[in-house]
């Protein structure tokens, strides 16, 4: 079903509003914040289906927008779940944490496999349309599940989150002529979204190499997000899945047009200003900056605190091998087989995804980092 447009007009009235409170300029990060969550009308706050395995058949129709590994195959969780185990016994904790849990099909696949290992998993999602889809779907868990709206002051047990950094907002750097602007979103003499550069201090976290122009994005809010789980997590272990890359490589002087993108019925575009509320907005990961500002903030306990450790960094395909998705695949059907290579393959998921995990209190080695571990390239 097409998106009403009553939702998408609704949203474009809502962003003038905040546009004129603003003096008519807003960074990008407040517009892809807009964009992705603003209550009822935001892409991730509106009507759930956004997230599936194939593109609608029916041209008339509007399926969903793009696949995540737990929607591809139910491998990927069977998998995750010996990691997570590992790490509920190491950290002797008996509570998982998910954070934008999508349809709950990680959830569930975690769940099952893990059984009488978890008593109790809890949910943090902005998405009230998907908390909806996540009941639904995990509702004979229903007696160890629970929702969180945010996170308390101290937690413990084993943090997970699969696509969830890409979709939080990023400030847009941009090197015009040898200056570096602050991209952001006003409206034009027409009444459309346009952008608009202007001056800034801010800089990428590295330098740039050359003197063409340059686009890339900056996480502060994903980098704030990994302080705040370092402060608060007393007792457990962390694993992110998302795409992206090591610093180096993010800001590499070939990158030059960023990382930002957008998804829409299973196709992608670089025109976030268009559809909005239609479509999902994301940008890849710079991993580095996530272990740097969580390195920062253990740094800054007080102390006494049980020392934060990275457990280690790699890509996808060698994490789910490490954890025994293998002897899966042997087992598996032949159509189950081919949809969860598409978890391994360079030129699908396997490569350009990747996971990092980290550690409260003594550290040990993780399974899903036991073999190929790119820590140093960090």
């Amino acid at each position: 079903m097409e998106i009403p447009p009553s939702l998408t007009s609704g949203l474009q009235a809502h962003l003038e509003q905040v546009l004129a409170a603003h003096g008519g300029w807003i960074g990008f990060d407040r517009f892809m914040e807009l964009a992705l969550y603003t209550p009822g009308l935001g892409y991730y706050a509106r009507a759930s289906g956004q997230i599936g395995r194939q593109p609608a058949r029916d041209s008339g129709a509007r399926g969903s927008d793009f696949v995540t590994a737990p929607t591809l195959s139910p491998l990927f969780g069977r998998a995750l779940a010996a990691q997570v185990a590992q790490a509920l016994q190491m950290t002797a904790t008996r509570e998982v944490w998910e954070f934008g849990a999508g349809t709950g099909a990680m959830a569930a696949q975690l769940l099952l496999a893990l059984g009488d290992q978890v008593d109790r998993y809890t949910i943090v999602d902005l998405s009230g349309a998907l908390r909806a889809q996540q009941r639904e779907t995990l509702a004979a868990f229903s007696d160890k599940l629970q929702w969180a709206d945010q996170l308390p002051a101290s937690m413990q047990g084993v943090v997970v989150g699969n696509e969830l950094v890409d979709a939080m907002p990023v400030k847009l750097l941009a090197r015009v002529a040898g200056a570096w602007h602050e991209r952001g979103v006003l409206l034009g003499p027409d009444g459309a979204l346009a952008w608009q550069d202007r001056p800034t201090a801010l800089r990428p976290p590295m330098d740039i190499a050359g003197e063409h122009d340059y686009l890339t994005e900056v996480h502060a809010q994903a980098e704030a997000f990994m302080r705040t789980l370092v402060d608060r997590l007393a007792q457990g272990a962390l694993f992110l899945i998302d795409y992206g890359f090591p610093e180096s490589e993010y800001y590499h002087e070939q990158r030059f047009m960023g990382t930002l993108m957008c998804h829409q019925a299973h196709r992608m575009d670089d025109q976030p200003l268009t559809d909005i509320g239609a479509k999902d907005i994301t940008a890849h990961v710079n991993f580095t900056g996530l272990a740097l500002a969580a390195q920062d903030s253990a740094d800054a306990a007080p102390q006494g605190t049980a020392p934060w450790n990275l457990l280690g960094y790699t890509s996808q395909a060698r994490f789910l091998i490490n954890c025994g998705i293998g002897p899966m695949l042997d087992t598996a059907s032949l159509p189950e087989r081919a949809m969860a290579q598409k978890l391994l393959l360079e030129h699908e998921m396997g490569e350009l995804f990747k996971v990092i995990g980290f550690a409260r209190g003594a550290p040990w080695d993780a399974l899903g980092f036991s073999g190929g571990d790119r820590s140093h390239t960090l």
